[in-house]
């Protein structure tokens, strides 16, 4: 793809404006149409044929996310949400967009750099999957939900997400009871998002599921997700394992990192881990993987078909790190076969 068609939506004309001519620094991005509400980006989606959409949540006549639900079904397409709404970023991603940028507070300080990263964001966008197109590899209810004997609380699940995969956990946890072993999870996402997508996981599981903090326990029926902006890792402990966070410099240009999660999992649980990588950019969590599987744990990567990305997977296979790769729809599934075998 020589030049990404990109469609504007956002009520503000000050930020369609800002949209249009901030694109116009890089050479592979054209803004082709900007809209101000859902009723004029329907139009002009048809007319223009964008590769890619910016959508706004907080909008007139229609919110962002009902529009998505609307267009999805008729008109599958790699949406971007670039809002200010914390809250409803999930509501979004859950509705079929592929990722999310916040609006910064200071827009004349943090402009350039804002820019720079709505630029990434739809250079990623235009090469992956709309969500509506993977809906029916994910939507399977699995007759497995949960483990039948207590979980050895030595055992534990360690997740590594990055762009698709807010969602593809989600499908994963909701599938459990509250009897299954500790997770721990990295999900690529800013520092304050991390809170928010924790308590969506908490409300919609049987699971009990929160941000970490330094000195969590890890224990069966419990979910950490790493906070951003932090590096977690997982030590052992007395009676099991516990997790650390602390500030530290990006690996993989990623904080947390799935990389320094899987490494701290490896050397502390080592064949009683299981390792997961799911959807997203880049190579975050490959070498991570394979130190798990190398110690003698179980290491699953997610399948291409069912990826909203597939990097880190392939990654992670190509690596030699992955042990099965299965679509997403298999994998819940399969973790409860491997802490039964």
């Amino acid at each position: 793809m020589s030049e990404i068609k990109v469609l504007a939506v956002d009520d503000s004309i000050l930020f369609r404006e800002l949209l249009s001519k901030g694109m116009k620094r890089f050479s592979d991005i054209k803004v082709v149409g900007v809209a101000s509400d859902p009723f004029d980006a329907k139009d002009k989606i048809l007319s223009l044929r964008p590769d890619v959409m910016t959508l706004d949540v907080e909008m007139p006549c229609m919110d962002g996310i009902k529009f998505l639900r609307n267009l999805m079904p008729q008109y599958p397409l790699p949406v971007v949400i670039i809002s200010s709404l914390r809250e409803s970023v999930f509501e979004a991603m859950d509705a079929g967009a592929v990722d999310f940028i916040p609006k910064p507070g200071n827009m004349s300080k943090d402009g350039d750099d804002f820019i720079n990263e709505i630029a990434a964001k739809i250079r990623l966008a235009a090469t992956a999957k709309p969500a509506f197109r993977r809906s029916a590899q994910v939507d399977i209810k699995l007759a497995a939900m949960g483990l039948r004997a207590t979980p050895d609380p030595l055992d534990i699940v360690t997740i590594g997400a990055s762009t698709g995969g807010t969602e593809a956990i989600y499908s994963i946890l909701t599938k459990y009871g509250a009897n299954m072993p500790g997770f721990v999870i990295v999900q690529h996402m800013p520092e304050g998002f991390t809170k928010l997508f924790a308590a969506r996981l908490d409300s919609a599981t049987s699971l009990e599921v929160k941000e970490a903090e330094d000195g969590d326990d890890i224990r069966p029926g419990r979910a950490l997700v790493a906070p951003g902006g932090m590096q977690t890792r997982v030590r052992r402990t007395a009676h099991g394992y516990a997790v650390s966070v602390a500030e530290g410099a990006k690996v993989n240009g990623h904080s947390p990192s799935v990389d320094v999660l899987f490494e701290s999992v490896a050397e502390a649980a080592g064949s009683h881990a299981i390792g997961v990588i799911l959807t997203g950019m880049g190579t975050d969590g490959a070498l991570g993987l394979k130190m798990i599987s190398d110690a003698g744990g179980y290491t699953i990567g997610q399948d291409e078909r069912s990826s909203v990305v597939y990097g880190m997977p392939m990654a992670a296979f190509l690596t030699g790190g992955v042990k099965t790769q299965l679509p997403l729809y298999r994998i819940a599934d399969e973790i409860i076969r491997k802490l039964e075998s």
